[in-house]
């Protein structure tokens, strides 16, 4: 499996105004999914293609940092392999891994930079 980034994450204070301005700009649609203030966002049509995003609510994923900016999520084939070449590499993990039924299970952590970035193992489909 190629390490591609498979999802990004838009935080916004104003998750409606944000809605709109993402809608009017790009014409991007968006569905409620999950928790409440949380939108998976289809960017394209279905003869293009396109990247899986969402849309939540600013969040704290450091202690006393609202996250800015787009969050990017990297697919992985081994989550605890990536989360290890993460750690010797100089990032840090700012969550345990956690699974999300039907998506796979997703870790947390800073790039060398400060970068808010994630991993994920997406669940196997038979």
């Amino acid at each position: 499996m190629p390490n591609n980034v498979s999802f990004f994450a838009i935080n916004a204070d104003d998750v409606t105004r944000a809605r709109k301005f993402y809608a009017t700009v790009f014409g991007w649609q968006f569905e409620p999914w999950g928790p409440p203030n949380f939108y998976l966002i289809q960017t394209a049509g279905e003869e293009e293609t396109a990247i899986r995003g969402g849309l939540q609510e600013r969040h704290e994923r450091v202690a006393g940092q609202k996250t800015i900016g787009f969050e990017c999520t990297m697919s992985v084939a081994d989550i605890d392999q990536a989360i290890r070449a993460i750690e010797a590499n100089g990032g840090r993990m700012l969550s345990p891994k956690a699974h999300i039924p039907t998506v796979g299970t997703v870790a947390y952590f800073l790039d060398t930079e400060g970068n808010v970035a994630a991993v994920i193992q997406p669940v196997t489909r038979a």
